[in-house]
């Protein structure tokens, strides 16, 4: 447990620590922004909008940070679109980005854009959306995420691998395919 989790209203002036051996290369955090190998994730969300990924050499573990000269990591920006609230009482958090293929490590997600004071609750990530709207593939995030946490908020989240943006782009659904052939 951190200081940060313990009393919020530190992060303000602390950011959240970081895991580096689960990061990019030289991946550093503040307390509105994650910056991995010197490019602002949030600026990166505003040139490229959401979802985007930038991609370094991996963290070879163990070593406070030394780059691996072959394995590669990628970090995620993703925006909340929608939380709603299951029929069992857990917070599902739905992004624009579609996470289940990439295997994104959730314990390391951070919200940027805007230092949260809140305590943070047990949500669920919504990875991949049914057909009909309902949560097809789920995941508890360990570490929680900020209670006053909205849609148009950003997320981000480190995966090991090297990542395209045709990895999380949401699939269109075979009638939004028919629309735009008949277009």
């Amino acid at each position: 447990m951190t200081l940060t989790h313990m009393m919020p209203s530190l992060r303000r002036s602390i950011p959240d620590p970081i895991s580096t051996d689960l990061w990019p290369e030289h991946t550093t955090a503040t307390t509105t922004d994650v910056s991995v190998a010197g490019v602002s994730m949030l600026r990166l969300a505003e040139i490229c909008q959401t979802p985007c990924i930038h991609t370094a050499a991996a963290v070879i573990p163990g070593t406070h940070g030394r780059p691996s000269v072959t394995d590669r990591a990628s970090a995620i920006v993703t925006a909340v679109t929608a939380i709603s609230l299951s029929p069992t009482g857990t917070l599902w958090v739905r992004v624009d980005a579609r996470l289940d293929d990439v295997r994104p490590i959730l314990s390391e997600a951070r919200l940027i854009g805007r230092a949260s004071v809140a305590h943070g609750i047990s949500a669920a990530l919504v990875l991949r959306e049914l057909a009909d709207e309902e949560p097809g593939v789920v995941e508890i995030l360990a570490s929680g995420l900020p209670a006053d946490l909205v849609p148009g908020d950003l997320l981000v989240v480190p995966c090991r691998g090297d990542l395209a943006l045709r990895n999380v782009r949401p699939r269109a659904s075979y009638l939004e395919r028919r629309a735009m052939v008949s277009r």
